[in-house]
């Protein structure tokens, strides 16, 4: 079965998206209007709510990304837990998947907001594991450095170990609350978790019960050769970037192929690909919506935009000449980076041309079309191994999200690719994992 998941956020996927008329008109710090997004995605039967994040207030050394709110600005967004915690109560079924850095963090504070979010939702929460791309992030922890990729990789793998030590903490029946005998908790059901590594160590227990799912899903996006070796090694679902259907394949047989050395089940491991979506009732309708919303950026803004995503200055180079080479790592990000290399160098793109591509999709795939279109794309990728599912950035929100609920949804329900219903309660059961023993 077809996993099907979307970004838990009031503006919407398209950089300029929130400009347009059909999108809603004020979206900063309302919960009214995620709460919504959240009600929608579960009325379409949908897997799950992303949330990603950052740690910084983003772009403003660059004032037109800035100004504009483009999607990794973040500068006024809810903690990710404690937004899935309200998002929890207006819900029942949905899983929820928010961002926390191993970078930044300790493995403590994120075990115990996880293992408390998934109490809140009765088994729906999922953590996606990140260190962190973007440099400036450090200063907001008293750092004047942001680490290099191998020591943030490093820092992560232990990040994930101490994590589930202190989340393997209590036995699932510990909490025995006899009251004809005052026993409230069997003291030989916990155990500390004494974890100790290189970077980080943590004696434990937590303080929090056995989650209902065991632990809490985990999710990675890490594309880097660090980060498909930790999602081999620890993930649950690994959400892919692929500009098309041989780079999403690719990834998808590579990442099963290093789970299965490690003497992990592929099958136990979700690949969930990122694409945007431009839904129209008619094709032309579609067409004419994607032009409509690339109108509204300004070649400025999108060389900008461009320059932020491949972690290069780009303010020297001639909007329709060719990109310069990319070859080699950066400090922040580099999964896009790579990927957008390749692209321009195999179509011999421009500046010009490579930000009319990126900016609709942010470096994914961009579906566009009316419902059976769109749904006969995803069953492609779906039945020939590329992805065991999506996550679908809603161009425009409300206005796309709605066509996605009421038109892909029941496309992909009436070809056998997607359920009709819930089966199950806990995000684990809607991804058909195993709950931790």
């Amino acid at each position: 079965m077809m996993h099907l998941m979307t970004w838990l956020m009031g503006n919407s996927y398209h950089a300029a998206g929130w400009r347009h008329g059909l999108a809603w008109e004020r979206t900063t710090m309302r919960l009214d209007v995620l709460v919504e997004v959240a009600k929608m995605a579960e009325q379409a039967k949908m897997d799950a709510l992303f949330i990603a994040d950052g740690n910084a207030v983003r772009n403003m050394d660059k004032i037109g990304l800035f100004e504009a709110n483009t999607p990794s600005a973040r500068p006024a967004v809810f903690d990710p837990v404690t937004l899935m915690a309200a998002i929890s109560q207006h819900t029942e079924h949905i899983g929820l998947v928010s961002t926390a850095s191993t970078t930044y963090e300790s493995p403590w504070s994120v075990a115990r907001r996880y293992a408390s979010l998934d109490h809140l939702s009765n088994g729906r929460a999922a953590w996606n594991v990140v260190t962190g791309s973007n440099p400036g992030d450090s200063q907001n922890f008293g750092l004047e450095h942001h680490p290099n990729r191998e020591e943030r990789y490093a820092r992560a793998e232990e990040f994930v170990e101490a994590c589930t030590a202190l989340w393997n903490s209590w036995e699932p029946d510990a909490f025995v609350e006899r009251k004809d005998t005052g026993q409230y908790l069997d003291s030989s059901k916990v155990r500390t978790a004494d974890y100790k590594g290189e970077h980080l160590s943590v004696k434990g227990p937590l303080n929090v019960a056995r989650s209902p799912q065991g632990r809490p899903v985990l999710f990675h996006a890490g594309q880097s050769e660090g980060g498909r070796r930790l999602a081999a090694r620890h993930a649950d679902c690994i959400f892919a970037a692929a500009a098309n259907v041989e780079a999403a394949r690719e990834f998808t047989t590579d990442l099963k192929r290093r789970r299965a050395e490690l003497g992990g089940d592929p099958d136990q491991l979700r690949i969930i690909v990122s694409v945007a979506i431009y839904l129209g009732r008619t094709e032309d309708e579609s067409t004419a919506l994607y032009h409509e919303l690339n109108a509204l950026i300004d070649p400025g803004l999108g060389v900008d935009f461009l320059a932020k995503a491949v972690s290069e200055d780009l303010s020297g180079y001639p909007i329709d000449g060719p990109m310069p080479d990319l070859a080699g790592p950066v400090v922040g990000g580099n999964s896009i980076r790579g990927q957008l290399d390749a692209i321009a160098k195999a179509e011999h793109l421009t500046i010009r041309q490579l930000y009319e591509r990126v900016v609709p999709s942010v470096g994914n795939a961009a579906l566009i079309g009316t419902a059976t279109q769109v749904a006969d794309v995803m069953e492609e990728w779906f039945r020939t191994g590329a992805c065991d599912g999506f996550v679908l950035g809603a161009s425009i929100n409300p206005f796309t999200l709605r066509l996605i609920r009421d038109e892909l949804v029941p496309e992909l329900q009436r070809r056998g690719l997607f359920r009709t219903d819930y089966t199950g309660s806990t995000l684990r059961e809607h991804l058909g994992l195993r709950t931790t023993a």
